[in-house]
């Protein structure tokens, strides 16, 4: 099913620095059960835990290339697994809040070093959504088998740790600092800075909104849906499946519908689902909405992903908007507790729906300018991975040079020449589009 060009090491990193935002739910649930903290308080150590994995992304954004990515993934990797273990294996609160923010700085490591190496992958997309499956997967089998090992505090945060502890050994095929980045090209700033910023500035937005009702979905299905704990967490499981049935498709429908397609209209389709499950009176409304809201959310978030890295073949804007996602999840509970306390539960999901109803237009203005276009006809792209300048073999067929690899349906620029032009040449018309 897979070419063996997939890029294991780096799906398996993905999956180690995201998956403790995946458990956030569970692992903030257990922080309110297990230890002498109110539910805000637990709220505050998740926060906090996703604040310092968005830290990392910040800090290390520019450095993955001159540091070495295998260097950045070890030292992620065992700060994740002496954060994580450290938290769960104490009872003493202080040690659990400084463990969790270890451990998520080492998960934002990670992550980092995982978006920035996958911008460099001849296809950022199918990469990013192999490591959305993976780690649905390990999520969804964690939330299934925890409850059924124990109540403590410290079982989701060993799950983190062990599975940055088994990711340690793929670590060995990543590439080290890289010698001969010159000082002005380390330090040149990162393309398409303007729908950077813009993507960046939304992604915050759309993933506040996420986990703003993640936050609350429990309380949803409890209290006005009329569920109980077990029906509750068969509706949860079931949420969890379609999210995985949502990556299969993300992966095969690929690049068939561009990228604008997808994120205009996947965010348009999530906000009539989180007023749906917010309004939920009854558990049919309630289970439908859940399952249809958790099967869009990973396939247009792995849209995301690939427009991110498609701004730029080092993956900085990759790591930054992965950085401002995490902001915005990290303010998701905080901000549906408000919300829902002020407008009750069917107010907070009419303002969520329409914050992404906002935001889809900017998302998807920035999709169609600098990732909406599939690669142009003629273009071959060499197997050795370097820009090949090819013209089409046939009359009337656009000619342009190919992207680097990694930054994937550039804009083509048309440059103005004075000179006449070749008279065989004449056969030959700009890129449609070109900018």
């Amino acid at each position: 099913m897979f070419a063996r060009t997939t890029p294991w090491p780096l799906v398996a990193l993905f999956t180690a620095g995201y998956l403790a935002p995946y458990l956030l739910p569970t692992t903030v649930g257990r922080l309110d059960s297990g230890l002498p903290l109110t539910a805000t308080q637990a709220g505050a150590v998740g926060s906090a835990l996703l604040l310092s994995s968005a830290t990392a992304g910040f800090l290390l954004a520019s450095r993955v290339e001159r540091v070495g990515a295998r260097g950045l993934a070890r030292l992620g990797l065992a700060l994740a697994v002496l954060g994580y273990g450290t938290a769960a294996l104490t009872g003493s609160v202080p040690a659990v809040v400084a463990g969790a923010v270890v451990g998520g700085f080492g998960s934002g490591t990670a992550t980092t070093v995982a978006a920035t190496r996958i911008a460099a992958e001849r296809d950022p997309h199918r990469a990013s959504t192999l490591g959305l499956l993976s780690v649905s997967a390990l999520a969804a089998a964690v939330y299934l088998t925890v409850p059924h090992l124990g109540s403590g505090h410290g079982l989701p945060l060993a799950a983190i740790a062990l599975t940055a502890l088994a990711v340690w050994p793929l670590t060995g095929r990543l590439p080290g600092p890289t010698r001969d980045v010159t000082a002005g090209h380390d330090r040149a700033p990162a393309p398409h800075r303007r729908s950077g910023l813009v993507l960046a500035a939304a992604m915050v937005c759309w993933s506040l909104a996420q986990n703003s009702l993640w936050g609350v979905s429990g309380r949803i299905g409890l209290e006005q849906a009329g569920l109980g704990e077990t029906a509750l967490g068969a509706v949860l499981a079931a949420a969890l499946g379609a999210g995985l049935v949502g990556v299969l498709a993300a992966g095969a429908l690929g690049a068939r519908l561009g990228r604008a397609v997808p994120v205009g209209a996947g965010t348009v389709l999530i906000a009539g689902c989180i007023a749906l499950t917010a309004s939920a009176t009854g558990p049919a409304s309630f289970t439908a909405g859940e399952i249809a809201w958790n099967a869009l959310y990973p396939v247009v978030l792995s849209y995301l992903i690939g427009l991110a890295a498609s701004l730029d073949p080092r993956g900085r804007w990759a790591v930054l908007v992965g950085s401002a996602s995490s902001l915005g999840t990290a303010a998701g509970p905080l901000t549906g507790s408000v919300l829902s306390a002020q407008a009750g539960f069917g107010g907070m999901g009419l303002v969520l729906g329409a914050g992404l109803l906002l935001v889809a237009a900017p998302m998807t203005a920035v999709a169609v300018h600098t990732g909406g276009r599939p690669l142009l006809p003629g273009a071959v792209r060499r197997r050795g991975g370097h820009a090949a300048a090819v013209v089409a073999a046939q009359t009337g067929t656009p000619s342009g040079a190919v992207p680097e690899v990694g930054a994937h349906e550039q804009p083509v620029v048309e440059i103005a020449v004075e000179a006449p032009a070749v008279p065989d040449q004449d056969a030959y018309g700009t890129a449609p589009g070109a900018l």
